[in-house]
């Protein structure tokens, strides 16, 4: 095999990592959602990594700086989450359950091993660009996360 097809091969094997990266941390968050009963809280949570996980599965170039700043933004969440179950920061505040405690792990462990996968991404997206898409897509993200924290989205009606 020459090495633009091994450099081909290995871009596919790590855009499917990060796709794969990418729907672990939903599939956790979503199970959070439905023992809160805040699966709509969940969905809109999560509808900024949709597109890595879209785009890393059409191993886009684009996917590095959409991880990036959602596996970010998730990563320091849940390190707030486990400062606060060890009593070190009261950053964020509530009762987890085991499940939920375990979700956090799950989240955590993707949002590493999708920005490490991420960083090791070439690209020839120019600097510029790519920082107008982490940016974007952190604004995104956050403004996802506000908009779920609204009372009409935050619990689900139907409990």
């Amino acid at each position: 095999m020459s090495s633009a097809g091994l450099r081909t091969e290995l871009m596919g094997i790590t855009s499917r990592s990060l796709a794969s990266c990418a729907l672990l941390l939903i599939g956790a968050l979503y199970i959070v959602g439905i023992v809160s009963h805040g699966v709509v809280r969940h969905i809109v949570q999560t509808a900024p990594v949709w597109l890595t996980a879209v785009l890393a599965l059409k191993r886009s170039a684009w996917s590095k700086w959409t991880a990036l700043p959602c596996f970010l933004f998730w990563l320091f969440l849940m390190v707030l989450i486990w400062l606060f179950l060890l009593g070190w920061a009261h950053v964020v505040s509530g009762s987890f359950t085991p499940i939920e405690i375990a979700m956090t792990l799950v989240v955590g462990f993707s949002s590493i091993a999708g920005m490490v996968l991420a960083a090791r991404m070439k690209t020839e997206i120019r600097a510029i660009s790519a920082s107008a898409a982490f940016l974007g897509i952190l604004i995104l993200q956050l403004l996802a996360f506000r908009i779920s924290l609204l009372p009409s989205i935050a619990y689900d009606r139907w409990r």
